[in-house]
């Protein structure tokens, strides 16, 4: 069993950064496979990155390959996002995702945990 919590969202500037956290609960977390996604009004969730338990592997969105990076640490239990050169398409609730597996997939449905979610809003 994996809790997932997110913090780091709010509100900033296009062209601005944030760094998202999800801090995850469980001695397991190592081995899991970490994804975030996010969800904007009236739209489905969509796949943002994902990296392997040994953050050794990376995968991202094309919508936001360049520009955001994702990256663990093993020893704090927590993955992060970090977003720069936020458009306001960027807006959405992001949630970070778990999956007990070494293979990272971009489906909602491959992952079996879920944080609540944390609102990044980037105004124009």
């Amino acid at each position: 069993q994996v809790q997932l919590v997110e913090s780091g969202g709010g509100l900033v500037q296009a062209g601005g950064s944030l760094r998202l956290s999800c801090a995850a609960s469980g001695r397991t977390f190592s081995s899991y496979a970490m994804g975030w996604f996010r969800q904007a009004p009236g739209k489905e969730r969509e796949f943002v990155a994902a990296i392997i338990w040994s953050g050794g592997y990376t995968y991202y969105a094309d919508s936001v390959k360049g520009r955001f990076t994702i990256s663990r640490d093993n020893a704090k239990n927590t993955v992060y996002l970090q977003m720069n050169s936020l458009k306001p398409e960027d807006t959405a609730v992001y949630y970070c995702a778990a999956r007990p597996n070494i293979v990272v997939v971009t489906t909602p449905g491959g992952y079996d945990y879920w944080g609540q979610g944390t609102q990044v809003t980037v105004s124009s």
